[in-house]
């Protein structure tokens, strides 16, 4: 069982007493946790009729262009092209796998995102020079340092964030753009939240079960929008609920910070309502995840993609199947 569907479940168990709109909202460590209402997501899904993404329909030949095209540009210039082309591609809890064993979906598509994948996609196509540098980048992206179900960066505070930090994709900007406003928060991992269900259901050993204090910086909810004109596109943002000790996280959403016409847009790939990737007013997103009383959602945190120094180490070792 994914980690997705896990805490889904979770999610699901909190909820308000009014049906949702869809039956297992998806709450990925890194992943989307929206109950939104079934008024809002009627509204919603009825105003923006599907369209194809902006990959359907391309030749190998077509999708290698594309990806070599511009490729001395400012990153944030490509992730925002590279994004760009996956609105309107239909939200699959967990699309991504390693291609057999325990999870073995595929290690790469573009027809399906949930919104971690989404995000790790469009990092690996946009630090990409080259199609074939593709699936390396998302490797790198993925896994500690085995592209195994095992060593892979499962839950985000603990090794998504940190080892792409490390190994130079991230850097934590929220104090550089909410200033006085950010404050230092924490999750903590203990052998009882290893206990709980849901971090069971991970199936992952014992030494893979991750015990420690990890830090974040994070923008109160409430003071978001007094800094979101400040915040670049291309910014990566992160939504952080309260900590309890027995989820494996309290991130819980990400996408990427879009700038246009004088407004703030969270592009993400939504699973309430939208069923896909799209531009969301942030300040709508916002006001959305502020009523969500059983799980409280707390504040966000930034960070901005980089180029890693591909001398320094942090690569993925490849394993057999």
């Amino acid at each position: 069982m994914s980690l997705g569907a896990v805490l889904a479940a979770a999610l699901l168990s909190q909820a308000p007493a009014a049906p949702l709109p869809s039956a297992d909202a998806d709450a990925r460590p890194g992943a989307e946790a929206l109950l939104e209402s079934p008024a809002a997501s009627s509204q919603v899904a009825t105003a923006r009729p599907v369209k194809p993404n902006g990959w359907v329909g391309l030749t190998p030949e077509q999708r290698a262009a594309l990806v070599a095209e511009d490729v001395g540009a400012p990153l944030a210039r490509r992730l925002l092209r590279m994004s760009e082309r996956f609105i309107n591609t239909p939200y699959v809890l967990s699309p991504l796998g390693e291609g057999h064993g325990v999870d073995p979906d595929p290690t790469f598509r573009l027809d399906a995102v949930d919104c971690l994948t989404f995000v790790e996609q469009s990092l690996a196509l946009s630090l990409a020079a080259s199609e074939e540098d593709v699936a390396p980048l998302l490797e790198r992206i993925r896994y500690a340092s085995m592209p195994t179900y095992e060593d892979r960066n499962h839950l985000m505070e603990a090794q998504w964030l940190p080892n792409n930090i490390r190994k130079g994709f991230l850097a934590d900007v929220t104090r550089r753009y909410a200033g006085e406003d950010a404050v230092a928060v924490t999750k903590t991992l203990t052998r009882l939240t290893w206990q709980s269900r849901s971090s069971q259901a991970l199936g992952l050993p014992k030494a893979q079960q991750v015990v420690g204090t990890y830090s974040l910086n994070m923008l109160p909810l409430e003071r978001v929008m007094a800094h979101a004109r400040d915040i670049p596109s291309g910014t990566i943002l992160v939504v952080l609920r309260e900590d309890l000790p027995l989820k494996a996280t309290r991130i819980t959403h990400l996408g990427f910070v879009v700038q246009r016409k004088k407004r703030t847009y969270l592009r993400h790939a939504s699973r309430g309502g939208y069923n896909r990737v799209v531009d969301e007013d942030l300040e709508t997103f916002l006001a959305r995840n502020a009523r969500y009383a059983k799980w409280k959602v707390t504040g966000v945190s930034l960070f901005e993609p980089r180029r890693p120094d591909t001398t320094s180490g942090g690569s993925v070792m490849r394993s057999t199947p």
